[in-house]
């Protein structure tokens, strides 16, 4: 963890899906105050006609992107807040969809249910914060 998986009712260029697993890499790594490097971004491309928001206008279906961020249990709503819109962003820029058929879910997991590089992470803390997610050096 951290994963953010996205469901895309298309299929994109393998640069422009490589570009924007960078591009959330990054995003999730400043605001949420971490390294890079624990970041998986995924895409599933179900393609033209397989992914819908019911309830569109005049009570149809509509394609959206479905983003799920699994992530670690600690950070505050306001700086989930900021990743969200962040990441709805950078899809809607490199996915050419409008940012009102991106939806996002966030599941939280505690620490002990995260297991990487031998051993259980635990619970996120200010403590082990990176600096260049508060604008300190690399």
């Amino acid at each position: 963890m951290p994963y953010l998986h996205f469901d895309l009712p298309g299929r994109y260029p393998g640069d422009v899906k490589r570009a924007l697993a960078a591009r959330l890499g990054d995003l999730y790594a400043e605001i949420m105050q971490t390294s890079p490097g624990i970041v998986k971004v995924g895409f599933r491309e179900l393609g033209a006609e397989n992914l819908f928001r019911c309830g569109g206008p005049g009570g149809g279906v509509e394609p959206v992107v479905v983003g799920q961020c699994d992530i670690r249990r600690g950070r505050p709503v306001e700086q989930r807040a900021r990743l969200a819109a962040a990441v709805v962003a950078a899809c809607s820029e490199s996915l050419g969809v409008d940012t009102s058929t991106i939806e996002l879910e966030f599941t939280q997991h505690d620490g002990d249910e995260m297991y990487r590089r031998g051993a259980f992470a635990g619970d996120w803390t200010a403590a082990e914060r990176d600096d260049r997610g508060a604008g300190g050096a690399p």
